[in-house]
């Protein structure tokens, strides 16, 4: 069985859409790489449709 880690050794990311700090759970373990929201919440409030690309600095 594996070790316990203590909840500041975790890894975390950035919530897309609130921009809040999440720490990982064992239930994203198989999908952390996709793992993109803090809560349902944020992911329904995401904005709808595609980002557009950055302006590109060739563009005049």
């Amino acid at each position: 069985m594996a070790r316990m880690r203590r909840r500041s050794d975790l890894p975390q990311k950035t919530c897309a859409a609130c921009g809040r700090p999440f720490a990982w759970r064992r239930k994203w373990a198989d999908v952390w790489d996709e793992v993109r929201y803090c809560s349902d919440a944020c992911r329904r409030a995401r904005p709808r449709g595609k980002v557009p690309p950055p302006p590109s600095a060739a563009e005049d």
